[in-house]
């Protein structure tokens, strides 16, 4: 750790996906870690229920994705409250949605964490923080034992909606409250005649039932204007007793895995950095799970923040690196709420949300609207506020296919190190020098694209750019302009914006 009176270098508060996935960004790149939950094991519930193009990349510039390919189901559409959508093909190697439980996808998680030597301290409730000019203090109560603390350089909180970090850290939660009561739960429906029943619309709300394991069912109902108490435990009667009221049956439902309650608060933390302590995933935003969108935030919060947490820990950048975690996510959240509030609007019960919803299902017909969704419900057209006029620059790299004196590969197999990169496609010719400074962290990789253009979402087909630079979350950091000392002066300014100032000697 090199630094005298820390017991890590961060504590991560949460073991749920967001947690976990950060915990790995850190380990692979140097960085101790401990992750403290207060559940003595995973509950096995399973609020989010898939995976968008983006996450899936993600996985795999890591090299992980198989592992969740095997245990999950591709699907051919998505939707948007409901309404069917049509993903294209050629914006990503990944296209369709993942269905796969969160319960499976914590699990696997947990286990790459295990591999990369995460240290994960279950029945761990934090109680305290305390930070100085040095570190934070941690303070933590267990179930087995007296209180005890943790000290480390930073806390990141991803210990959910309520988050007891985002409280202690005085962090405000603003936002709107919830209008309706929906119910999840997975049971078994005997009774059922068919497969899944998708969104079926009632006078007093909706519900649906869906197929994600063998002989298992998730049943969801949303009721409308009446909010349940949000302290008030959820039961499998009353998950019965609301399916009763919207569909006229149980379809003789029993031998429920757990039942759980939701609603449509959509609320965003002011801030997502106090000092040495940072949130992600939902303790930084809740909202309507609609669209399957959270998880998939949480993991790519976690995903931007760990290597620029990872180098500041290092003492390769400076801390105020840390600033553009907030500045880059705290946007991508709040369009989150926004379309998920536009989501729940239009799956209200009623004669005029019927004939706003048969308008919204005459538009999605067409391509570009069905593009402009699908870029915004999977995260593909995110573009984060990096200096630079090029296309690409600042949206997260396409995965092309590259050809190296190695063989074909594609450009997300060079981030599994989660290491930035420097791409040079010019086929020969020297980089500038100015890249000597940083050859310590930073990967030059010499390659041929295969292809003369590059697919960007949102913005059709581009030329392949003739060098870039790569950040470890994939994102484009800076892209060579044609002329050559321009090209040099930049590249300097975009490494020792994002990595630092270089070595010297």
């Amino acid at each position: 750790m090199g630094h005298t009176g820390l017991d890590t270098d961060v504590v991560i508060a949460g073991a749920g996906p967001t947690g976990l996935m950060l915990a790995c960004e850190l380990r692979l790149a140097g960085v101790d870690v401990v992750v403290v939950e207060r559940l003595a094991r995973r509950t096995g519930e399973s609020r989010a229920g898939g995976m968008h193009a983006r996450t899936l990349e993600v996985l795999d510039q890591r090299g992980v994705l198989d592992r969740f390919l095997a245990l999950g189901e591709l699907q051919s559409v998505g939707h948007f409250s409901g309404i069917w959508l049509d993903f294209d093909e050629s914006e990503s190697r990944h296209p369709r949605p993942l269905m796969i439980l969160q319960s499976t996808v914590e699990r696997l998680l947990e286990e790459w964490a295990a591999e990369l030597g995460v240290r994960v301290r279950r029945s761990s409730e934090l109680s305290g923080i305390h930070q100085d000019r040095d570190g934070v203090t941690v303070e933590l109560g267990t179930a087995r034992s007296a209180a005890e603390t943790l000290r480390a350089r930073y806390l990141v909180g991803c210990d959910g909606g309520r988050s007891t970090v985002r409280k202690l850290s005085g962090i405000d939660f603003p936002g709107t409250p919830a209008t309706m009561t929906a119910m999840v739960g997975d049971v078994e429906l005997p009774d059922l005649t068919e497969e899944y029943i998708w969104a079926r619309r009632r006078p007093t709300g909706e519900f649906s039932v869906i197929a994600f394991e063998p002989g298992w069912y998730r049943v969801i109902t949303s009721e409308y204007d009446h909010v349940a108490d949000g302290d008030e435990p959820a039961t499998f009667e009353q998950l019965r007793d609301s399916l009763v009221r919207l569909a006229g049956t149980d379809y003789g439902m029993h031998s429920p895995r757990w039942v759980s309650r939701f609603g449509d608060a959509a609320r965003q933390a002011a801030r997502y950095r106090d000092g040495r302590v940072l949130l992600a995933g939902d303790a930084a935003h809740i909202h309507f799970p609609a669209g399957g969108q959270g998880l998939n935030v949480g993991v790519q919060d976690a995903v931007n923040l760990g290597w620029k947490l990872a180098s500041v820990v290092r003492e390769q950048a400076p801390d105020s690196l840390l600033d553009s975690y907030h500045a880059e996510r705290h946007p991508v959240a709040e369009r989150v709420l926004h379309n998920t509030r536009a989501q729940a609007a239009l799956t209200r019960p009623g004669p005029q949300t019927d004939a706003l919803r048969d308008v919204f299902g005459s538009l999605i017909v067409f391509d570009d609207v069905n593009r402009y969704l699908c870029g915004m419900l999977t995260g593909l057209d995110i573009r984060y506020p990096i200096e630079g006029d090029h296309p690409l620059t600042g949206r997260r790299v396409p995965d092309a296919d590259l050809k190296t004196p190695d063989g074909l590969i594609g450009v997300h197999e060079l981030l599994h190190a989660a290491r930035p990169v420097l791409l040079d496609l010019r086929g020969g010719a020297e980089p500038p020098a100015t890249v000597e400074g940083w050859r310590d962290r930073v990967d030059l990789v010499r390659a041929r694209s295969e292809d003369d253009h590059w697919p960007v979402p949102g913005g059709g087909d581009i030329p392949a750019p003739a060098a870039l630079l790569i950040r470890p979350d994939g994102h484009v950091a800076w892209v060579a302009p044609i002329d050559a000392a321009v090209a040099s002066a930049s590249l300097r300014t975009a490494l020792t914006t994002w990595f630092g100032p270089p070595e010297r000697g």
